[in-house]
C-alpha cells in the first residue's frame, strides 16, 4: 500500500505522457507482444477456418463442424492457460505456445506444399490450443502489468490498438496472399513469425510472475 501511494505522490501533480522516452521499453514490448499475437494468423484461422478445411479437401458440412471444434479447443485451452499463468508464470506459457505454434504452423504449411491434407484439421487445433494456452491468456494479462499507474490506460489502449490493427491486416490480407500463393507460403510466413516471438520471449519479455507493479515499474522505467 505504501508503495502504491508513494507511486502516486512522485509525479507532483505531473502528467505522464506515454509515448516519451522513459516509457520506452514498455511500449516496445506492447507492441511486439499484440504484434505477434495477430502474426501468428490467428484471427485469420477463426474467421476462415471453413474456407480453409474447404482448401483441404473436406465437404462444407465437414469444415462447418471442424470450426465448431476449434471454439471448443479455444475454450479447454483458454481454461488451462487460467489455472496456469499464475502458477508456472507469463515465459512459462509462452515458451510453450510459442513452440506449439511453430510445430504445427510448419506440419499446416508442409501439408499444403506436399498436398496431403487429412491431418491438417489435427494441426489446426494444436494451433488453436498452442494458441489459447499462451498468447490468448498471457496477452492482456502482460501488457496490463508492464505500464505504470500514471500511463497504465494509455498503454493498455496503445496495445489494443496494435493487436487489432495487426488484426485487421492479416485478416484482410489472407484471402488474397492464400488465393494467389497457396496456404503453404502463408502458414510458413506465420511459422516464421513465431520463431521471432520465440527469440522475443527468451531476449525481451521479463517474467511479470508474483512481482508486484511497482516492482515492475523500477525494472522497466530508467
Amino acid at each position: 500500500m505504501q508503495e502504491i501511494l508513494q507511486s502516486k505522490t512522485e509525479h507532483n501533480g505531473i502528467i505522464d505522457r506515454l509515448f516519451s522516452k522513459k516509457f520506452q521499453l514498455p511500449i516496445i514490448l506492447a507492441f511486439l507482444f499484440a504484434a505477434f499475437n495477430q502474426l501468428s494468423g490467428i484471427n485469420a484461422i477463426i474467421y476462415y477456418s471453413p474456407r480453409i478445411f474447404e482448401m483441404t479437401g473436406l465437404g462444407k458440412e465437414s469444415a462447418l463442424l471442424s470450426s465448431a471444434g476449434i471454439g471448443l479447443a479455444n475454450l479447454i485451452f483458454t481454461v488451462l492457460g487460467w489455472i496456469f499463468i499464475d502458477r508456472f508464470g507469463r515465459r512459462a506459457l509462452m515458451y510453450i505456445g510459442s513452440a506449439g505454434y511453430i510445430i504445427s504452423l510448419t506440419l499446416i504449411s508442409v501439408s499444403f506444399f506436399t498436398q496431403t491434407f487429412s491431418h491438417v484439421p489435427l494441426f489446426i487445433f494444436a494451433f488453436i490450443a498452442a494458441h489459447a494456452i499462451g498468447q490468448g491468456s498471457v496477452i492482456w494479462v502482460f501488457i496490463s502489468e508492464i505500464f505504470p499507474n500514471s500511463v497504465r490506460a494509455s498503454g493498455m489502449a496503445f496495445g489494443a490498438l496494435t493487436h487489432w490493427v495487426f488484426a485487421a491486416v492479416v485478416a484482410n490480407v489472407f484471402p488474397f496472399f492464400s488465393q494467389q500463393y497457396g496456404g503453404g507460403i502463408i502458414f510458413a510466413f506465420f511459422a516464421v513469425m513465431m520463431v521471432f516471438q520465440l527469440l522475443y520471449v527468451w531476449l525481451l519479455m521479463p517474467e511479470t510472475k508474483g512481482v508486484s507493479l511497482e516492482e515492475l515499474q523500477r525494472q522497466l522505467i530508467k
